[in-house]
């Protein structure tokens, strides 16, 4: 039943760019052949997940390499080597837009129009944040007030809205839809196949997130960082990971998008720096996260990374090795199942959060506490990928003795963990990294790269905006900087 309806909506939504009817459904949300507001709500969850082409280049290609995770030889992983494909660098935006945006303007249009109650506007508006605080986090300044509304109100090309005045909006709104949340269940029920409508999961989450945006502001505005940090955590964030932000996965129309890329590719091994680390560390996460190339080895004596910003004629000379089976590659019997779940956010990052506002402002109770939450929730959690991803409670209280916290190197200690509990979320390991400078990564400098061997700060915009809205996008360059994978963004202040 959950696939028939994926495929319906999907089908809706991706034709209303050719269908001249829609206009009028979508402004006259009486009509009996208008689609419940609830089955576009699942479609736009759907969205958020997004598919292969976005998840392939912008998460996989460029961010899990530039952040060290994952590593390769093939040229066209433009990431591992700072060079630019800007049509890779741009896919998250072309992908974005189209669904995602598109879809949750016309979900809060509906619901304001159909006068549902506040709870169920609430949940749609949180998701509206989290989708424009993906885009803008990676871009920086982006169409916001004016986006998605080309059959609304006619809008067909919108303004760049600086980041300085979008981060301020989202947490207002996520402010503003916590209050709006009680308890029971939403009129979207199962429809939201996220939380099932549970508005207390949402009403967490919405507090979790604030807790995400408001630690981005601490190099730019560290009073307001602090001011929102602890607004979310007066508010209730999340408790365990019952309360996981993620969206469910199956194996046949619905897949995850980095599961498919994955299976079309194969080129992708696990960075040297990450599998050291893990390494040095006797992580239990390394054997649910990699194996062999060669033999699918999960023994951690076998398993070793690749370093990055390598190519087939520096394999050799670099490693001694002439091809990359030597190396660990995802263990996607574990990670790469096509039914695997598409986190956005866990309970783990928010554990690591609450430790990381105890040590710099006092805040909440002990650091060390929510430090080994966060450790034990990022383990724990790598259960909902199956049966051969579970850890033991032996195991990671053996991890935890072997590592313990460390009160003078707290901030550093904190967000290498957060780095690790982000794998394959490269969106966020990349804000964060960008946040906090962990962890330390030493760049790579390829031959040819465009960044004069720097990590890069951000993606790049569609070229195609260039032509098809060239005043708002030349506004944005001028005010924002050079559309380059340099330039940084507002909340990324050097």
């Amino acid at each position: 039943m959950r696939n028939s309806i994926y495929i319906l909506l999907i089908a809706l939504l991706s034709f209303s760019a050719c269908d001249n009817g829609f206009e009028e459904l979508n402004v006259n949300p009486t009509k009996p052949v208008q689609v419940s507001v609830a089955n576009k709500l699942t479609a736009t969850q759907k969205f958020m997940s997004s598919e292969r082409y976005d998840n392939w280049r912008a998460n996989l290609i460029y961010q899990s390499t530039m952040m060290q995770h994952i590593s390769t030889t093939a040229g066209y992983w433009s990431g591992d080597k700072y060079t630019w494909n800007k049509g890779y660098a741009s896919s998250l935006i072309d992908r974005y837009y189209e669904n995602a945006v598109k879809s949750i303007e016309d979900v809060m249009f509906q619901l304001n129009a159909e006068e549902a109650p506040d709870e169920m506007k609430a949940i749609a508006r949180i998701m509206r944040v989290y989708i424009y605080s993906r885009l803008t986090d990676l871009y920086g300044d982006v169409p916001y007030s004016e986006a998605g509304q080309a059959f609304i109100s006619g809008i067909l090309k919108p303004k760049y809205d600086a980041q300085s005045v979008i981060y301020p909006d989202l947490l207002k709104e996520l402010e503003e839809s916590a209050a709006a949340l009680g308890s029971g269940t939403s009129g979207f029920g199962a429809a939201d196949v996220i939380y099932q409508g549970d508005q207390a999961k949402w009403k967490r989450l919405a507090n979790s997130l604030m807790l995400r945006l408001g630690f981005r502001l601490i190099k730019v505005d560290p009073s307001s960082s602090q001011a929102w940090v602890t607004k979310a955590i007066n508010g209730g964030v999340m408790q365990s990971n019952d309360d996981v932000f993620f969206f469910p996965h199956d194996d046949t129309n619905n897949r995850n998008g980095n599961s498919e890329a994955f299976d079309a590719d194969g080129n992708q091994r696990l960075s040297k720096t990450f599998v050291d680390w893990m390494q040095a560390t006797g992580d239990p996460r390394l054997p649910v996260l990699a194996r062999r190339n060669s033999d699918e080895s999960t023994n951690p004596v076998d398993l070793k990374g690749l370093p990055n910003g390598l190519d087939s004629n520096t394999l050799e000379g670099a490693t001694g090795e002439t091809s990359t089976d030597a190396f660990a590659e995802p263990n996607i019997t574990n990670i790469g199942q096509m039914n695997a779940p598409m986190f956005f956010q866990t309970y783990a990052e928010v554990e690591f959060m609450l430790a990381e506002a105890n040590v710099r402002w006092g805040i909440g109770t002990d650091a060390e506490a929510h430090y080994n939450a966060g450790v034990t929730a990022a383990m724990k959690v790598l259960s909902m990928y199956g049966d051969g991803a579970v850890i033991s409670d032996f195991d990671i209280a053996d991890y935890l003795a072997n590592n313990p916290y460390d009160s003078g190197n707290a901030i550093e200690q904190i967000n290498n963990q957060y780095w690790a509990a982000t794998f394959l979320n490269e969106y966020e390991t990349f804000a964060n990294w960008r946040r906090t400078g962990f962890p330390v990564l030493t760049p790579v400098n390829y031959p040819g790269n465009v960044t004069n061997g720097t990590i890069p700060r951000r993606l790049t915009y569609p070229e195609s905006d260039q032509s098809n809205n060239p005043e708002n996008y030349a506004a944005a360059v001028a005010a924002q900087g050079p559309d380059e994978l340099t330039t940084r963004v507002w909340w990324d202040k050097q």
